[in-house]
């Protein structure tokens, strides 16, 4: 199974826009933001328009067009974004019914959506604790 990279991808380009908000350019374009995470703008635009309909940016069209934080990076956790880019739950269950007269296919749904619940909320909880000014300041003191 491939990893989905959208959160690290959206993640970036938050990271990206704080640092350039920092160092006094407010808005940077989505080929600007594209060339930090080295993709293709496309991509960049289609999870900044995610993280626009979540208010975590702002987008400006015409003069000055670009991308900006629509709150403090102090202000946007990691489960904000979280909750911005990622669809569907992490783990699914079958696609089809299971066998109901087998006792293993009979208890398999209920006790895999309590133990997948436990995961998905000690996950949220564990990216609440961290914001996009925390992802920055480990980012600018990495090796």
């Amino acid at each position: 199974m491939a990893a989905n990279s959208r959160l690290t991808i959206a993640v970036h380009a938050l990271a990206w826009l704080a640092l350039a908000h920092r160092r006094g350019r407010p808005v940077l374009t989505s080929d600007e933001v594209a060339a930090s995470i080295n993709i293709n703008p496309v991509i960049v635009r289609r999870s900044l328009g995610d993280l626009r309909r979540a208010s975590l940016v702002e987008v400006r069209h015409g003069t000055g067009a670009g991308w900006s934080l629509g709150r403090e990076p102090s202000a946007i956790t990691l489960s904000d974004v979280y909750d911005a880019v990622e669809g569907p739950p992490l783990f699914a269950l079958h696609h089809t019914e299971p066998n109901l007269e087998c006792p293993v296919g009979y208890g398999i749904r209920p006790a895999l959506t309590g133990i997948y619940g436990d995961v998905e909320s000690s996950l949220r909880a564990e990216l609440a604790r961290t914001s996009i000014a925390d992802v920055l300041h480990r980012s600018l003191e990495a090796p």
